[in-house]
């Protein structure tokens, strides 16, 4: 084959695995809004609701480490696959439950642990499977494009899921999800480049040596260790941001929680702010790298929830908070991309996966739950964002005091 047919065959392949994550995402965006909605009309119970999203957020806790060893131990494009078809196939019970007349609030909080652990595993897949499909010089842009593409997504679809769930029953909504579970695996099933070299598994001593190699990889390659640690404090403020939006829209701005528009932009803000910087990371590590890069984001995010807290008008932190998550994205998506780019091929599913539980399965809840107790015992939801601001400050602190950081942050020639 031809350096032309190559290519060819390549860009194929990454639309394919660019469409099936399009759709994978589209159906994780849907279930996100539709599955507490569900179980709120089946019980009425903000305890059952809550129970849905514990089942969302633990798996990543639960099944991280084991999820970065198989994969990288497995055929990704394999995995991925099957993931896909058991989403679709568990989810399609919910629909089928409904219909008979069957459906109860244990079943959908089974229904989400379930698929909320296969996207585990299947994570844990996808970040060994677009480093071998891209090749690491391609990566940054690669990954922003698929950012850039999810983020969009995650913008508009909670929205209209919002509008179709309040005419259409919730569980009807979920065979649609089961059919983008489908459309993702055939997709993937297409794709015609290997995406991992296979090693069986001989024992579960194997698969403990394998979840130690790629800790001590995380903790002795000290860029990766720094970044990892401090991408965890970026997730606290986040997830203190996400725990107390409403609140603070309602008692700080003056927005309603319910019925007014201004909401809804206020939920949009961060994610227009990472779609401009899907489209900037690119340009910006080609210029200065990634290290560098990282290094001015972190203090330019603090800045962007420290201007989110001192505004008192709604206007006002629309922008800061668009302009947070420019560099709240920048932060996230510069961190995973220059990870991949270090981390050798057999390890990138152990190494990513794990930066990932520390970041978004421990940050981002833990971020939650701070914010949330601070704003109760301050009676100001302020005073919650501020708290995750201040570990977000520790870790923009420990990023320039880091020797490491530093020095891979200078531009060739010094020293």
């Amino acid at each position: 084959m031809g350096d032309t047919e190559q290519r060819g065959a390549s860009g194929r392949d990454f639309a394919r695995y660019l469409n099936a994550r399009t759709l994978s995402v589209l159906g994780a965006v849907i279930s996100a809004v539709t599955l507490p909605v569900l179980v709120y009309q089946l019980t009425g119970s903000a305890g059952w609701t809550s129970a849905v999203t514990a089942a969302e957020a633990l798996p990543y806790l639960v099944f991280g480490l084991l999820a970065g060893a198989l994969a990288d131990r497995l055929d990704r494009r394999r995995m991925m696959v099957a993931l896909d078809f058991t989403v679709a196939g568990v989810l399609l019970t919910v629909p089928l439950a409904w219909l008979a007349g069957v459906l109860t609030a244990p079943q959908v909080v089974v229904v989400a642990f379930v698929t909320q652990t296969a996207f585990v595993f299947f994570d844990a897949a996808n970040f060994g499977a677009l480093p071998a499909l891209v090749g690491k010089d391609q990566l940054t842009v690669a990954y922003a494009r698929l950012y850039g593409r999810t983020t969009v997504l995650e913008l508009v679809v909670p929205g209209l899921t919002g509008l179709l769930v309040a005419v259409a029953a919730p569980a009807a909504l979920l065979a649609v999800n089961a059919l983008t579970g489908v459309g993702s695996a055939l997709l993937l099933r297409a794709i015609t480049r290997s995406l991992a070299t296979p090693r069986p598994v001989q024992g579960a001593g194997e698969l403990v040596a394998d979840v130690r190699e790629g800790l001590r990889f995380l903790w002795d390659e000290p860029v990766i260790r720094t970044l990892t640690l401090v991408g965890a404090t970026h997730s606290v403020a986040s997830g203190a941001w996400v725990a107390v939006l409403v609140p603070f829209a309602d008692r700080v701005l003056g927005v309603a929680p319910s019925g007014d528009l201004r909401l809804a932009a206020l939920f949009s803000c961060w994610g227009v702010g990472a779609v401009v910087a899907s489209r900037l990371l690119p340009r910006l590590t080609r210029r200065w790298g990634n290290a560098r890069v990282s290094l001015w984001a972190l203090p330019l995010s603090l800045l962007g929830g420290v201007l989110v807290v001192v505004s008192g008008h709604w206007l006002v932190v629309c922008a800061a908070a668009v302009y947070w998550g420019v560099a709240g994205a920048t932060v996230v998506i510069n961190g995973i991309t220059y990870r991949q780019q270090v981390c050798p091929e057999d390890l990138q599913s152990r190494v990513n996966t794990t930066g990932r539980m520390l970041a978004w399965g421990l940050g981002q809840p833990l971020g939650a739950v701070l914010g949330g107790v601070v704003s109760v015992a301050a009676g100001d939801p302020r005073a919650g964002l501020a708290a995750g601001l201040a570990v977000l400050a520790s870790g923009v602190a420990l990023a320039w005091v880091s020797p490491a950081l530093r020095r891979a942050s200078q531009p060739l020639g010094r020293s």
